[in-house]
């Protein structure tokens, strides 16, 4: 049986006045635990961790630099930036994409970072 809150009109209610933004962060929070990944605001600094979430950002070092390629991640909690080392592109990696990731969680600059994560590309998004 639902609980008080929980009914139909309520969730009506709560589609039709909160913003977009956070319900597809929401929604995105809501798949990645289905998907048995951990929620990137719980993890922490030298754990090895599993992540699910959707491609903000790609970012491609500068040629006269070490080749590096960054992606940041995001799960619907908080972001984790993804490192590719000796990388400058890989096929699709693009913003907009779903990506499910593996690896050992680092801080650098107060940001959480997975350094040449084991990723799976996937073929829908939530």
């Amino acid at each position: 049986m639902a609980t008080k809150g929980d009914g139909y009109w309520h969730r009506l209610v709560k589609r039709l006045t909160t913003d977009v933004d956070q319900l597809d962060a929401d929604d995105l929070s809501t798949h990645a635990e289905a998907q048995g990944a951990r929620r990137a605001c719980d993890c922490r600094s030298g754990e090895e961790v599993t992540v699910f979430g959707r491609l903000r950002t790609v970012e491609l070092c500068p040629r006269d630099a070490a080749a590096t390629l960054e992606a940041e991640l995001f799960d619907g909690t908080e972001g984790v930036t993804l490192v590719w080392l000796g990388r400058r592109r890989i096929p699709g990696i693009e913003p907009g994409r779903t990506v499910k990731a593996q690896g050992r969680i680092a801080v650098r600059d107060g940001r959480k970072v997975l350094y040449n994560p084991y990723y799976e590309l996937q073929t829908t998004a939530p």
